[in-house]
């Protein structure tokens, strides 16, 4: 059976309590990302119950929420299904986010209150113990709750409602592909960007959400070009 990850962690104080279906949603997220669901493999919800302990209702609202997102697609007499991953796409995806995160860094560092400043960064230090430990299924939990610590710090919600679906499709590329990249490097980019959003600067900030845009797209191009 494969493992199933809980949700990405965030302190009480830095974050409401999470509803139902944001639990499933990023129980959905992880098995997707991770490939433990796989592309073109029918979404049965059934099974997904079975396998998550999830309830019926937040597992059909986060399936809702996966399909609107493009992570799942439905098909006729097919039903719902993993969507595919499309590498030829995904640099024009990066440049996308990559303007979504300059605003969302910059936003985060000049908002963030004490407690999610403290939540950033212990998320960006996470992200670099588990990758010096080889530990991939934390580093890609940890990877997960500092997204959703920036995104809440910054206070923008139609900008995290944009790079969500691109965040996810990054996340099962990168994952998909790992071997192509340097977990070690990529750790410590997201900690240097956290670092920026913690001491309030937004120049170095925009700076190292570019330097993280940069090391994505060097992957991908990596397995584009082969």
């Amino acid at each position: 059976m494969p493992t199933v990850m809980q949700p990405a962690r965030m302190s009480a104080a830095a974050r409401p309590k999470m509803r139902a279906a944001d639990v499933a949603y990023d129980v959905l997220e992880n098995l997707i990302v991770t490939l433990q669901l796989k592309p073109g493999v029918p979404v049965v919800e059934a099974e997904l119950i079975e396998m998550t302990g999830l309830g019926r209702t937040p597992l059909r609202e986060a399936l809702m929420r996966m399909t609107t997102n493009g992570l799942i697609v439905q098909l006729p007499r097919r039903g719902l299904i993993i969507s595919d991953i499309e590498a030829a796409g995904h640099i024009s995806l990066l440049e996308t986010r990559r303007v979504l995160e300059r605003l969302i860094a910059a936003s985060a560092a000049r908002r963030a209150s004490p407690p999610q400043r403290q939540d950033i960064l212990r998320c960006g230090e996470e992200m670099v113990q588990a990758a010096t430990k080889q530990e991939l299924a934390f580093y890609m939990q940890a990877d997960q709750a500092l997204d959703h610590a920036v995104h809440s710090a910054c206070r923008n919600p139609s900008a995290v409602a944009a790079v969500v679906p691109l965040v996810i499709k990054c996340r099962r590329f990168w994952y998909a592909y790992q071997h192509e990249g340097d977990v070690e490097q990529g750790a410590r980019l997201h900690l240097k960007l956290a670092q920026s959003i913690v001491d309030g600067n937004e120049q170095a900030a925009v700076r190292d959400s570019d330097a993280l845009m940069d090391y994505l797209e060097s992957v991908t191009r990596k397995v584009i070009e082969g």
